[in-house]
């Protein structure tokens, strides 16, 4: 038994086999980052680093667009995860922090600070879940719902990082 996995995932009780080897729950679980079994919206958020650093290689449009793209593909991606898991919002989907993640640092300069600061602040909203964001998480449901209050705690982390930075 492994102290960094679960045994079985949701109620369709997938294997940790069967999430890496399906190419949605794949990408649900930020590249398998969601199979931790210890703060996985974490490990999820820790998992969208590379992925921003990669982005920040090319021009504002193509950060922009990407991170459109992960949050529009992002509904369909946590709606689909979350009908084979059987779960609604399942700790283990986690591609709703990756894009909430871009969002935080959308338009701020590179710095390990500013990087150290999106991460933080990101995950605050997140965790905390201020109004609207606990709202929005409880009444809002599907692959719509599950993105939904990341986004918005992606922008409320994105606010005060433009106010910081």
């Amino acid at each position: 038994m492994s102290i960094f996995l679960k045994q079985h995932y949701g109620n369709s009780r997938l294997t940790a086999r069967q999430v890496i080897k399906d190419p949605t729950l794949f990408l649900a679980f930020g590249f398998g980052s969601g199979l931790s079994k210890y703060m996985p919206g974490t490990m999820g958020t820790v998992a969208a680093i590379p992925l921003y650093l990669l982005l920040l290689q090319a021009n504002d449009f193509v950060y922009i667009s990407a991170t459109l793209l992960s949050v529009v593909l992002g509904i369909f991606i946590c709606d689909k995860a979350a009908k084979k898991l059987d779960v609604h919002d399942f700790g283990g989907i986690v591609w709703d922090e990756v894009a909430g993640f871009l969002i935080t640092m959308c338009g701020i300069a590179y710095s390990w600070q500013s990087l150290l600061a999106g991460f933080v602040l990101f995950r605050l909203f997140d965790i905390v879940k201020p109004w609207p964001i606990k709202w929005l998480d409880q009444h809002v449901e599907g692959g719509f719902g599950i993105m939904l209050d990341d986004v918005v705690a992606g922008v409320f982390a994105a606010l005060l990082m433009r106010i910081w930075f």
